[in-house]
């Protein structure tokens, strides 16, 4: 690869905006086929088309010279990743060297295997993406997935040691009965737990409006018995946080639909082929493979892609309308 500059500019977009958190997708592939963000036939990108694990170090490596001070590694799920253990212990080796956190999400099927790993490779805090405790509606909702697996590999993930935070995308329709019993799981467990809009990416064999729910809906049943109070909490995402009476948990929306929050991004998404996608809403994105492997200008077509990013994602949901991009969630990283 190149040279890197003894001094890089640090990562600003071209709204003035400071961006200093890496999404690094490592694979697109998943060991589930969840309704909202997969077709049950998925084709995956050819192994000559996808970093290899160096490859990823490299890149990773170079963004943290930029600026990047936390990395959150994704997929499709990155626990299918080969190779994902050399991955983490290179990138949790830059922690305290320009990298202050380095963290991953995951459905938790092969948490169980993994969760010492990620520890030892000082991954620190984790998330999980549950959508539902019905046994079920866990399986019709992830197609294939068997929720006792998940439960098992978070009882792992925090028997390590790891921090867990839940993520749950509301669906209308699927889960919309689940957000207390979720929530006081969560507070049983010592997690804390984040509710997502469903988005518009990628086709999928159901019709999304169907299932999309803005989360001043999904929480109705919530506040109709708890009260639930903002907290001035900054993780630098897209969340707005707020505490439940009676419940130690700390509860996280992120309304990409509802109520747009992209004034204060501050992330750059990377995706297993080499493409920064300048926004998820977006299809715009900068190619950084073939300059990584002919040791071509990285560091300029970075910058080009910071000069691209959009002031704000284009997502909207109405009957039949087409998804506001053709790739699908695993395609970019979450």
């Amino acid at each position: 690869m190149a040279a890197l500059s003894p001094f890089p500019a640090p990562l600003t977009d071209g709204h003035g905006r400071r961006i200093d958190y890496l999404r690094l997708s490592v694979t697109d592939r998943c060991d589930l086929r969840c309704r909202y963000c997969m077709a049950e036939d998925m084709t995956f990108l050819p192994r000559a088309a996808v970093l290899s694990i160096e490859e990823m170090g490299d890149l990773a490596a170079r963004f943290v010279a930029r600026g990047i001070r936390r990395i959150r590694l994704t997929g499709g799920e990155p626990l299918v990743r080969r190779g994902i253990d050399m991955l983490a212990a290179r990138l949790g080796a830059l922690i305290g060297h320009g990298l202050d956190e380095l963290t991953l999400t995951t459905n938790a099927m092969r948490l169980a295997e993994h969760a010492p790993m990620l520890a030892a490779a000082r991954v620190r805090r984790i998330n999980v993406s549950l959508d539902t405790l019905d046994p079920e509606a866990f399986r019709h909702i992830t197609r294939v997935g068997d929720l006792a697996v998940a439960l098992r590999g978070i009882d792992a993930a925090r028997n390590a040691g790891l921090a867990v935070k839940i993520n749950t995308v509301a669906l209308a329709g699927l889960n919309e009965d689940q957000l207390l019993p979720i929530l006081d799981y969560c507070g049983a467990n010592g997690f804390d737990l984040t509710l997502i809009e469903t988005m518009p990416l990628g086709e999928v064999a159901e019709d999304r409006s169907d299932h999309y729910i803005p989360l001043h809906h999904f929480i109705a049943p919530l506040r109709a018995e708890r009260e639930i109070f903002p907290v001035d909490k900054r993780t630098g995402g897209p969340a707005r946080y707020f505490a439940v009476e009676g419940s130690p948990v700390t509860l996280g929306l992120i309304t990409p639909l509802s109520d747009n929050f992209c004034a204060t991004c501050n992330r750059i998404r990377l995706t297993v082929e080499g493409r920064i996608y300048m926004c998820l809403g977006q299809d715009d994105h900068v190619d950084l493979r073939a300059a990584l492997r002919d040791g071509g200008d990285v560091d300029g077509l970075i910058d080009a892609a910071l000069a691209g990013k959009p002031r704000a994602h284009d997502f909207h949901i109405e009957r039949k309308s087409r998804p506001a991009v053709a790739r699908h969630m695993s395609a970019t990283g979450g």
